[in-house]
C-alpha cells in the first residue's frame, strides 16, 4: 500500500472573487479524493493537502492552470498515517487529514493587520529579500555573527526545532507579532541583517513586510521556509530539531539524526512531542510534553 503524500504551498496574488475560487478548489479536491486545509483571501491562497501521488500531481496541474496561481511553489513530504478504504472518487483518503476544509478569511495569515499588506501580480509588495537555502549560507558566510535569525512561528513550534541562535519572540499566536514588533524590544536589530523564517514561507512573506514598515532596514526571508531548507541540507546545516506541522503527523524530521531539543514542560525530559490542552478559562493552548507526562493532569500543564 502506497504511503500518502502531502503538499504544502502558498501564493500571494490579488483575487477579485475569493468565494468563487473557494468553490472551485473545494470541488477540485473532492473530485480527486484529497483532504486538508486551504485558506483563501483577497491576497491569495495558502494550503496543505494530502492524498495519493497521481491525485496530487493532477491537483498541481489544475491549480497552476488558473493564471493567478501559475507560479505557485509546492513542497512535498511523506505522509505517515495509515490509509482507509477508497472514497467516492476511487482514491484512498489519508488519515493525516480526516476531512477537507476550504475557507475564505480576511487574512491568509492572521497577523491582525490586513490593511498593512499590499499584494500585486508579483506577490507581496515591500517584503524582505528572498533567500534560497544556498544563498542563506552565503549570507552567513559573508556577514557572520551580524546575521540574526528571527523565528516567525509560535513559541511552541520553535521549542522543538529552530535555527541555531535564533531569536524566538514570545508569542502564542500569529496575532501577537504586531504587538511584539511595536514593543521596541527588537529595535536594536533594525540595522542588522535579519533573516525571518517559518514552516513553508507564508508567514514570513507578511512578517518581513511588517518589519520593513517598522524600520527594520536589512530584512530577508527564507524562500520556501524550513521545509525547503530541510530538503536541501537536512540536519547537516544550520537547523536543529524537529519541524512542527499542522496535520495528523504533528511533526516531521529531516533525517534519523535529527536532534531532540525540546524539553517537557512537566519533567524537563528531552522530547519533540507537542500536545493540545483545553484551558480552564476556555480556549486551547499547545505545550511541549513528553509521552510519559501526557494526560497528567488533564488540563493545562502551566
Amino acid at each position: 500500500m502506497a504511503i500518502p503524500k502531502i503538499l504544502l504551498y502558498y501564493v500571494f496574488a490579488p483575487l477579485a472573487d475569493p468565494e468563487a475560487v473557494r468553490l472551485w478548489q473545494r470541488d477540485l479536491c473532492e473530485s480527486l479524493g484529497l483532504r486538508g486545509r486551504i485558506l483563501l483571501s483577497e491576497h491569495g491562497m495558502n494550503g496543505t493537502v494530502g492524498g495519493e501521488l497521481p491525485a496530487l500531481k493532477k491537483y498541481i496541474r489544475k491549480t497552476r492552470d488558473y493564471a493567478p496561481f501559475k507560479g505557485t511553489g509546492f513542497k512535498w513530504s511523506e505522509g505517515t498515517a495509515t490509509t482507509v478504504e477508497p472514497g467516492p472518487s476511487g482514491y484512498r483518503e489519508s488519515l493525516d487529514f480526516p476531512k477537507l476544509s476550504v475557507k475564505v478569511r480576511r487574512e491568509l495569515v492572521t497577523f491582525g493587520a490586513p490593511g498593512d499588506l499590499a499584494v500585486d501580480g508579483a506577490g507581496v509588495v515591500g517584503g524582505g529579500t528572498h533567500l534560497t537555502p544556498q544563498e542563506l549560507h552565503e549570507l552567513v558566510a559573508a556577514r557572520g555573527e551580524e546575521v540574526v535569525f528571527f523565528d516567525g512561528r509560535n513559541a511552541y513550534e520553535a521549542a522543538i526545532g529552530r535555527f541555531d541562535g535564533a531569536i524566538v519572540p514570545d508569542v502564542n499566536t500569529t496575532a501577537d507579532f504586531v504587538g511584539e514588533l511595536d514593543s521596541g524590544k527588537y529595535d536594536d536589530l533594525k540595522g542588522r541583517p535579519v533573516v525571518t523564517y517559518c514552516t513553508g514561507g507564508v508567514r514570513c512573506e507578511v512578517l518581513s513586510s511588517l518589519m520593513k514598515q517598522r524600520g527594520f532596514e536589512d530584512v530577508y526571508q527564507l524562500d520556501g521556509g524550513i521545509a525547503r531548507y530541510g530538503e536541501v541540507y537536512g540536519d547537516g546545516g544550520l537547523w536543529s530539531g524537529s519541524l512542527y506541522v499542522f496535520d495528523g503527523r504533528g511533526r516531521m524530521e529531516f533525517s534519523p539524526e535529527a536532534a531532540v531539543i525540546g524539553r517537557c514542560i512537566r519533567c524537563e525530559a528531552p522530547t519533540s512531542n507537542v500536545e493540545t490542552y483545553d484551558l480552564p478559562a476556555g480556549g486551547r493552548e499547545q505545550y511541549v510534553v513528553c509521552e510519559a507526562c501526557v494526560g497528567v493532569p488533564q488540563t493545562s500543564p502551566s
